[in-house]
């Protein structure tokens, strides 16, 4: 195949049960303040001290750097979201509404890191074959791009329904597809045997219900997969590496130069439409919302008032 190797029924039978896997607990965390602190604090705080050391220590597929900051500020966000979402006040705080957008950009940009570094890598490193190229170099501009579209983060809003949802109106389905081909091309380049699940899987497990089910709130979605499955990965690391459910990538340079090009095409369409808007509306994107005229904004933001 062109992106993997072969894949095998009951692999992806299991991509369904992953991708079913996060949408549950995404929403059973979405949907009760406990069952979220329960999740993203306690159980956290278990793992850390009584099985990631063994389980992702060095040497394992995720026992780089990488994976043990990808998981603490998957965390942070979903905690961080999580206190705006329900401390009073905090909701309408515009020097706490910074929060989001920058942990989202630190999440970004720490993939956009792994990426350049990924580029002088060639061999099995950490478990994980790498075969860096240029393709490395376009995705890191992809993501440096997506996070410069980042906008509207002074309108982010809390649902009036009984879940309190963070809903950003702003962050519209454009830019969560640039997001998406752009982290796909991430996992695809960086950890590439793991990107039927962590890349696919993952990507889609939040798109899903920003698209369908809660509308606005794809940062909340994103943040609580991604610390799912970072705290899955970084517990059962053979998941995605040796048991009978991986799925290896194809290891094929067009195929990582397809996935890049896509991705920083997406991400530079978006970025002329963005500064297209700011510029036809003379909108400064830290101040006020870029797309309050379209119709997809005006259906999310008159929902949630």
């Amino acid at each position: 195949m062109f992106l993997f190797e072969s894949i095998p029924w009951y692999s992806a039978l299991m991509w369904v049960v992953v991708l079913i896997a996060l949408m549950f607990f995404n929403e059973v965390t979405r949907r009760s303040k406990w069952a979220g602190i329960a999740i993203f604090l306690v159980l956290p705080f278990v793992l850390t001290v009584a099985v990631w050391p063994e389980t992702a220590g060095e040497g394992s597929s995720t026992g780089t750097w990488f994976h043990w900051v990808k998981v603490y500020s998957a965390l942070a966000g979903c905690l961080g979201f999580m206190a705006i979402r329900y401390v009073k006040g905090w909701g309408t705080n515009k020097y706490l509404l910074m929060f989001p957008p920058i942990i989202l950009a630190i999440n970004i940009m720490e993939a956009v890191i792994r990426d350049f570094q990924v580029y002088s890598l060639n061999g099995m490193i950490d478990g994980v074959m790498m075969i860096g190229g240029p393709w490395n170099i376009m995705n890191g501009i992809a993501g440096i791009l997506n996070i410069i579209t980042i906008s509207g983060w002074m309108g982010i809003v809390i649902s009036k329904d009984k879940y309190k949802d963070m809903v950003w109106p702003d962050m519209l389905w454009f830019w969560i597809i640039a997001y998406d081909l752009w982290n796909f091309a991430y996992v695809y380049n960086c950890v590439s045997d793991h990107a039927f699940y962590a890349g696919a899987a993952l990507l889609i497990s939040c798109t899903i219900p920003a698209f369908f089910i809660k509308k606005g709130a794809w940062l909340q979605h994103r943040a609580h997969t991604l610390a799912l499955w970072m705290m899955f990965t970084m517990t059962f690391p053979a998941f995605v590496g040796d048991s009978k459910f991986a799925v290896d990538s194809s290891h094929n340079e067009t195929a990582l130069w397809v996935v890049s090009a896509l991705a920083l095409a997406a991400n530079i369409a978006v970025f002329i439409y963005h500064i297209y808007k700011i510029s036809k509306h003379k909108r400064n994107p830290l101040k006020v919302e870029v797309y309050s005229d379209l119709a997809a904004y005006k259906v999310i933001a008159q929902s949630n008032k």
